[in-house]
């Protein structure tokens, strides 16, 4: 009704600014309920968001509207600040590509490129680095933050990861200089095209096309504070005393930061070519499903099917077949066996990884991304000699891999392993048990829901 209403500019930009702030509200109760969503997401959230982001999208179409009069010469002067609509227009657009990260949807077509030209627009209009009002961020500020959401690669986070770096991005990432060429003595180097409907791209995976203008920034300064910020927890600083948020305090924060600190200061260049596939597995999903599983082979636990759609030495791809699917997080532990032979391969061997991303684009589809870790694992059980009155902790032992791995690994759940660890037991129960001395060297994977160390053989170790 307001499009077609034949109004005045003035009261057109009050009825929209009355909108957005019902946006605002509608928005900020909705996002704590999007926190434990379950993959597949239910039609009903999906509608809900789906309403929400068609509320914004409008948002976004008719601020932008309000603003082309101002490249006319023959336009007098605007009747509000063109810098506080430009900055309406990216807080739609930041909320829109937000919620489709928490529910692991793909961002709507369009969206990148209507961020793009709202941040065009404020380097045409002078505006870009211009401070806003009340202590608000400059344009370019707002732009970089869902940048550097972006190219943290949200898919391979859960939804209280995604939260925790949306709120680590606003409070502690320092501004970023945008440049019309590649700076050449930095890492971490990303690119933008203004005309296209993506996020930035990684310098070091792909150069952008002869043809294309775009822009630079470079991330390297960003990751060496998060680095810093990291170290100092591990040394026992709290996060509030270092201007963190508190989910900074747990393992899972730490891990969170040790990822963007490599994904934003060296980002990765793919190993492997993937190959096409199309051959059925069995999953299961979680530690002590797994531990279960591996324990008690002839009783196999719940499990879903999955079509793997490429694959390489390092992992897989796969798209949801039929069986339960809730209890699947991003970065849990999973295993995957064929589904009969392939390739020679016996039906019997699990191969053991860590969910890396997930995307759901409708109640009845799911595609997730595994990081293969071993091509089978031990079930174990650790004793701490430092805290024996806390009992035995299932984990898995998992075998080296050439040339992903060269020596074993342990898995166990998220804070329950910590660095005055430096010597474990491990109880492995086969035709007789197995006890085992081990050390852990390093922690090579953290997540919201396990953690992977390095571990090697440590003094003499026995059987019984």
């Amino acid at each position: 009704m307001l499009r077609d209403a034949a109004i005045p500019a003035g009261q057109r930009i009050r009825l929209l600014d009355l909108l957005f702030e019902q946006a605002e509200r509608i928005v900020l109760a909705q996002l704590p309920l999007l926190l434990d969503v379950t993959l597949p997401v239910s039609r009903k959230i999906r509608h809900r968001v789906g309403v929400i982001q068609e509320f914004l999208g409008v948002l976004i179409q008719e601020y932008s509207g309000t603003l082309s009069g101002l490249f006319d010469p023959q336009t007098a002067t605007p009747v509000r600040p063109p810098q506080e609509t430009l900055g309406r227009i990216m807080t739609c657009i930041a909320w829109h590509i937000r919620i489709s990260h928490l529910v692991a949807s793909p961002n709507a077509a369009g969206i990148w490129q209507q961020l793009h030209a709202a941040y065009r627009s404020s380097r045409r209009l002078g505006l870009a680095e211009t401070p806003g009002p009340d202590g608000q961020p400059t344009i370019q500020q707002s732009y970089l933050r869902v940048l550097l959401a972006a190219i943290a690669q949200p898919a391979s986070f859960c939804s209280s990861e995604l939260e925790f770096i949306t709120a680590y991005i606003a409070s502690c990432a320092r501004p970023v200089d945008i440049l019309e060429n590649p700076p050449q003595d930095r890492t971490g180097v990303f690119w933008i095209a203004l005309d296209s409907d993506y996020p930035a791209q990684a310098l070091a995976r792909r150069a952008p096309p002869a043809d294309t203008f775009a822009l630079y920034f470079a991330c390297d300064i960003v990751a060496r504070d998060t680095r810093q910020h990291l170290a100092a927890l591990a040394k026992g600083a709290p996060a509030s005393s270092l201007g963190l948020p508190d989910f900074a305090d747990k393992p899972a924060g730490r891990g969170v930061l040790r990822r963007l600190s490599l994904l934003w200061g060296k980002p990765a260049t793919r190993k492997f070519q993937r190959r096409r596939q199309s051959y059925r597995v069995n999953l299961c999903a979680g530690l002590e499903q797994l531990w279960q599983l591996m324990r008690h082979p002839e009783t196999e636990g719940p499990l879903s099917e999955w079509m793997v759609t490429n694959e390489s030495p390092d992992g897989y791809s796969l798209m949801h077949m039929s069986g339960e699917t809730s209890h699947l997080r991003v970065g849990d532990i999973v295993a995957v066996r064929p589904m009969g032979e392939h390739v020679g391969e016996p039906a019997q061997n699990w191969h053991v990884g860590i969910v890396r991303w997930a995307i759901s684009e409708n109640p009845e589809h799911i595609e997730l991304g595994m990081q293969q870790l071993a091509a089978g694992a031990i079930a174990a059980q650790i004793i701490r000699p430092v805290e024996l009155e806390a009992g035995k902790l299932s984990a898995l032992i998992l075998p080296e891999m050439p040339p992903l791995r060269s020596g074993q690994a342990l898995v166990a759940p998220t804070g329950q392993l910590g660095e005055q660890d430096t010597r474990l037991i491990v109880l492995v129960e086969r035709e007789n048990v197995e006890i085992h001395e081990v050390r852990p060297t390093a922690l090579t994977e953290q997540t919201s829901s396990i953690e992977v160390f390095s571990v090697e053989p440590d003094g003499s170790g026995g059987q019984s």
